[in-house]
């Protein structure tokens, strides 16, 4: 077994503390495509990684991670529209907190969704009835098969929800360089969930919204830096509307929205708390007091620890409601991404 001297435990926010053999850092986009070309083609294992904070580390991983530490921010205009073009590395709150800064509107919505941009819409981040994919231009990637740097419009990436074509058809031959973001100067807010809805919709600001939502989330969610997590953990789940209708007949108060004419989302926070979840610990990690959709490090937890909880969970789920809940985080073992049932 080869040694692996590099930890990662300030490199994942659940804070697990595993290592890596080679960790690379790479500053610019010519650095970030030099190194994954350079590994890629001579077959060595290798995990490209943002902010950490959509992966479970399992095991000491066997081979180099690429750390991507690119910067910048390129602003342009029309009548209509503002457009940024905005590196990999930068962190994606801070480039909310950019544009209003800046009095451009748009991603309020998505405010301290942790993370990075070019990570971004790999699941296509989203939060409070807005998603990536309403505000993205196009996605610059590498083709690892060919080594060319290559542009897909917003309608090619796939998006659905929390899903994209890098989870897909790209998955595994692709790295994300850039990010091209498209904000309407005709902003309208989206204030229909949550406490946004006490907002008046005619004088609401971007910024307000953007205050909101920050207090929302501190208040709802654990601080990382006190508390490891990767956020959310969990989907949620879509259902038929049969379904859904046949849920509420056993479970009144169950929470559900509306996707279309045929097809609800599910709450899967609220199937968790009322499943009398929260509090539950496997090893070091538990599900979160506050916010049943949070799995969190109590202190000394391993990335065993965390998947057999988030296990345990999808199985009172699925005996309590008939639905199967489906994890958001990453799960890395020694030679790279595996299933959660594979633990």
């Amino acid at each position: 077994m080869p040694a692996v001297p590099y930890s990662l435990k300030s490199y994942n926010t659940f804070q697990i503390d595993h290592s890596c053999v080679e960790l690379s850092h790479a500053k610019s986009k010519a650095e970030l495509i030099s190194t994954c070309l350079e590994l890629y083609r001579s077959e060595q294992d290798f995990l490209v990684l943002g902010g950490g904070s959509n992966i479970v580390l399992t095991d000491d991983y066997l081979g180099t991670v690429v750390h991507v530490e690119t910067k910048g921010i390129e602003f342009s205009e029309d009548d209509e529209c503002h457009y940024l073009s905005v590196a990999a590395g930068e962190n994606w709150h801070e480039l909310v907190e950019t544009t209003l800064s800046m009095s451009i509107p748009g991603l309020e919505n998505l405010a301290l969704i942790p993370g990075t941009v070019g990570a971004a819409p790999i699941q296509n981040i989203g939060a409070y009835g807005v998603e990536l994919m309403q505000v993205c231009d196009w996605v610059e990637y590498l083709d690892l098969r060919t080594g060319e740097l290559k542009r897909l419009a917003t309608n090619e990436c796939h998006f659905k929800y929390r899903d994209s074509i890098f989870k897909g058809d790209l998955l595994n031959c692709a790295v994300i360089t850039g990010v091209g973001l498209k904000l309407s100067k005709h902003w309208q807010p989206v204030i229909s969930y949550g406490a946004l809805k006490a907002l008046e919709r005619g004088s609401v600001t971007a910024q307000q919204i953007f205050t909101c939502i920050c207090n929302m989330r501190n208040t709802k969610l654990p601080n990382p830096d006190v508390l490891g997590n990767a956020g959310s953990f969990f989907k949620n789940p879509v259902v038929s509307r049969a379904v859904f209708d046949s849920l509420v007949k056993n479970h009144p108060g169950i929470v559900g929205f509306p996707v279309d004419a045929d097809s609800v989302k599910l709450a899967a926070g609220w199937l968790i708390d009322r499943a009398g979840l929260k509090g539950l610990k496997v090893g070091g990690a538990a599900v979160h007091e506050q916010q049943a959709l949070v799995l969190v490090n109590m202190g000394h937890a391993t990335g065993t620890d965390v998947t057999r909880l988030a296990k345990k969970v999808i199985s009172a789920i699925v005996e309590r409601y008939g639905i199967k809940l489906v994890a958001e985080p990453r799960i890395i073992g020694a030679n790279g991404e595996k299933e959660l049932a594979d633990d």
